[in-house]
């Protein structure tokens, strides 16, 4: 009968912590807080570099949105890449620089984002799966500060 009294108080005891702790956390937030539900702030306004220069996260959604599932569209290679690029995409022949291929995709992944601040540049390894299962890689490159964003460079690695 002593264990399952010292039980019984035990779960009250428990319960009732945890309802202050609520409590607590409830009339710290304000009643403010309470009557109107959060929103996150758009994305457009949320900065994480206190800088100013793109992030990880938001050149990824770029590139994501740049390559699609089959590589980038007229538009996207008119006004999302740098003037550098544009030229040494004229000068090369034989295959797309863009794409580092003679062909269209079946689809493509982009990797993880690494950000080097010192110098300015992030860049993410872009992986494209072609027919019969190959799968090819290379680096895209961005500007951490270019403003709009804008692909930089390629690195085919061949």
């Amino acid at each position: 009968m002593l264990r399952t009294a010292s039980r019984k108080t035990a779960a009250v005891a428990a319960a009732g912590a945890a309802a202050l702790g609520l409590t607590l956390t409830l009339a710290a937030s304000g009643p403010a807080a309470a009557a109107a539900p959060r929103t996150a702030p758009s994305s457009d306004t949320v900065r994480t570099d206190p800088n100013g220069r793109h992030t990880a996260a938001e050149i990824h959604r770029f590139l994501a949105a740049f390559y699609g599932h089959h590589g980038p569209g007229a538009w996207a290679r008119e006004h999302q890449v740098s003037d550098y690029l544009k030229d040494r995409a004229a000068h090369t022949e034989g295959y797309d620089l863009l794409l580092c291929a003679q062909n269209t995709p079946r689809e493509i992944t982009i990797g993880k984002v690494t950000t080097a601040q010192s110098a300015g540049v992030g860049w993410a390894t872009v992986t494209t799966l072609w027919d019969g299962g190959q799968r090819s890689s290379f680096t895209a490159y961005v500007g951490l500060e270019s403003r709009p964003i804008v692909l930089q460079d390629v690195d085919c690695g061949q």
